[in-house]
Order: C-alpha cells, then sequence, then structure tokens
C-alpha cells in the first residue's frame, strides 16, 4: 500500500538521498510548506507558547502576564463548553493547500438530520490524525455542504488546554477538550446540529499506526457508548481509509522494550510518543513531513440511539456490538475502493 514511498519498514532509511526534482510546480511546493506549518504546529507550536508565557515572566511583563492569568482563570472551561471557534481561522487559505497536498476526501454514505446530535467515532488514529484534523477542522472539504446544519467539534486530550496560547489557537479551528464534560456539553444542544467527533483509538492508537496495520483499539472503550446513551446522540462510525500510510514508525510490536516505554510514559504524560519519520521538504528520503497519500474519510450510517438517563451495563455492551458491527460493514463496503487487499479486515483490540 505504501507504493514508491517503500513498502518495508525496515527499508525506509535509504543510503541516497533522494531529492525532490527542480521543476516541481509552484502549487505543490506551497502545498509542502502549508503541511510544514501543520507539523509545526503539531509538534512544537505548544512549547513554543510555553516558552514565550516563561519568556513574558523572566523579563517581568509583570502586567501582560498578569492579565493574561486572570483571563485564563476566567476562560478556563470554555474548552469544555464548546469551546470558541472563529470561521476567519477555518477559512484560512493555507488549509486548502493543507487538503490538496494528500489530497483529503470527506465520503458522505447517508444524510446526517440536523435535528439530532450525533457521536462520530473516526477510526483509525493515525500518527498525527490528519484526516480528522483537515475533514472537521477545516471548511475546505466540503463537511458543510455535505452535512447541512451540522456543527462539528474534535475533540482532543485537555492536556492542550492546559498551554497558554496554544489553548485559543486550537480553539479557533474548532477543537474542544474530550472531557466526558465536553462532549456531554457538545451532545445537550436541545434543538440538535452538533456532531462531536471522537477519536476512539486515543493515544495508544497512534502506536500501531503502521503502513497496512488495521488493528482497532475499541473492545474495552465504551465511554463514548454511555455518553451517547445518556444523551440520545446517534452513533455515526467513521473511517479514514490512508490514515496510516502518512508515515513509518521505528518497529514496536507488543513486548518489545521500546513498546514498554512508549506505553509507560503514556500513562504517566497522557498521550504517547510514536517515533515516526517519512519525508522531508526538500528530499524524500527522510524527515517528519507525511507522504503525499490520499485520504478517504467514509462516513457511515447514523446509528438511532434511544436516550436512557441510567443505561445498564447490558444496554451499553448491546449498543457497543451494533457499532462495532456498524464499522467492520463500514469497512468491507469501501475498502477495495481505496485500495485496501479483499483478504484484509478489522483487528478489534
Amino acid at each position: 500500500m505504501q507504493g514508491s514511498a517503500g513498502s518495508e519498514e525496515g527499508k525506509t532509511f535509504r543510503m541516497k538521498v533522494e531529492f525532490a526534482p527542480l521543476n516541481i510546480p509552484l502549487a505543490r511546493r506551497i502545498q509542502t510548506l502549508a503541511v510544514v506549518q501543520w507539523v509545526f504546529s503539531f509538534l512544537l507550536l505548544a512549547q513554543c507558547c510555553v516558552g514565550l508565557f516563561l519568556l513574558l515572566v523572566l523579563a517581568r511583563f509583570w502586567l501582560l502576564v498578569a492579565l493574561y492569568v486572570l483571563w485564563l482563570y476566567l476562560d478556563w472551561e470554555t474548552p469544555q463548553t464548546g469551546g470558541r471557534r472563529c470561521e476567519w481561522v477555518r477559512n484560512w487559505t493555507v488549509w486548502r493547500h493543507f487538503k490538496d497536498y494528500f489530497p483529503i476526501k470527506i465520503i458522505k454514505t447517508a444524510d446526517l438530520d440536523p435535528q439530532h446530535n450525533y457521536l462520530l467515532g473516526f477510526h483509525p488514529h493515525g500518527v498525527l490524525v490528519a484526516g480528522a484534523f483537515g475533514n472537521f477542522c477545516t471548511n475546505y472539504t466540503g463537511f458543510k455542504e455535505l452535512f447541512p446544519g451540522l456543527t462539528p467539534y474534535l475533540h482532543i486530550l485537555p492536556f492542550w488546554f492546559r498551554c497558554p496560547f496554544f489553548r485559543e489557537y486550537v480553539m479557533c479551528v474548532g477543537l474542544v477538550s474530550a472531557s466526558k464534560k465536553s462532549v456531554t456539553h457538545v451532545l445537550s444542544r436541545q434543538e440538535g446540529g452538533n456532531a462531536a467527533i471522537i477519536v476512539i483509538g486515543g493515544a495508544e492508537e497512534s502506536l500501531d499506526a503502521h503502513p497496512g496495520n488495521l488493528t482497532l483499539h475499541i473492545l474495552k472503550r465504551k465511554g463514548f457508548i454511555k455518553v451517547a446513551l445518556k444523551r440520545g446522540a446517534h452513533l455515526v462510525p467513521v473511517f479514514s481509509f490512508g490514515e496510516n500510510e502518512l508515515f513509518f514508525q521505528v518497529p514496536n510490536p507488543k513486548g518489545s522494550l521500546l513498546r514498554a516505554v512508549q506505553e509507560r510514559l503514556q500513562k504517566i504524560m497522557g498521550f504517547a510518543l510514536p517515533l515516526f519519520h517519512a519525508r522531508g521538504i526538500f528530499q524524500y528520503s527522510f524527515g517528519l513531513l507525511p507522504f503525499r497519500k490520499p485520504i478517504h474519510t467514509v462516513v457511515g450510517k447514523p446509528i438511532p440511539v434511544v436516550q436512557t438517563s441510567n443505561p445498564t451495563q447490558e444496554e451499553i455492551e448491546k449498543l457497543h456490538q451494533k457499532y462495532l458491527n456498524a464499522l467492520q460493514d463500514l469497512f468491507e463496503e469501501n475498502k477495495e475502493k481505496y485500495g485496501i487487499p479483499e483478504h484484509k479486515s478489522l483487528i478489534f483490540t
């Protein structure tokens, strides 16, 4: 599936550097720069924002520091109460170039009535969840046109909203906290029209984001089912074909020392640290930019959910199994369209 980028992870570090041709069209250069800023934002912007805040403290800009700390105090709950999206930021031209780099496309299989609220389960996590960001945090893949009347909220780890300045930026694109309170708030809109998007496999699943891997961490993840039942939110499985093809990872099979260290760090910090690599800006042999691989995010049919204030474990288990079956069917119905061999199937763990 990885094509020209190489089919074996052990061969990804090449002795000879393959440089990009000089005659690459300007449009593709701009797309690459758009992805550079996205990767920087994902990996380093939070640390830079924390560093800036510390510099303000060390430089004794007490008034600015005091005003921002007061703002944090007053605004602390915003990531859990719907965030503060800014359509101007979601419409930045840079996101169009970002989408075109891969490219990213969203595929609709059924209508979603805006009179209801929905909980969309996104699979798989991948390394940097490029498909989820491109489809639900920008206005360039057509979500608004395909699902009129629905407002998407992509939920991420609460940790990121504790970073000064960075929190303001990520809220602008529609990111909100993945806390139970936050998901419940989004799904509580009486008139409907909200779509909470949760990457079900979470950080743990990113450690299995190898090209060709179809392992989903979902069997023990039933909290989203309970929230959907309590709020009466319809469930929608979403599978993003190509998400795991964007990067290579250093081999980290279960039981290896590297995997043990990664899992330990994840438990301590709350987020995983996959050791990934792909291509660079001016060459294709190594770097942290994703490969140019198409991402097709297929939104499945809604699973009706009847609101239940105090769902029993049996009801949770039954709906969870129904969701698993719907996700499996969605994958099987679409896999051959997007390059998955017929003999391959999802693996639920």
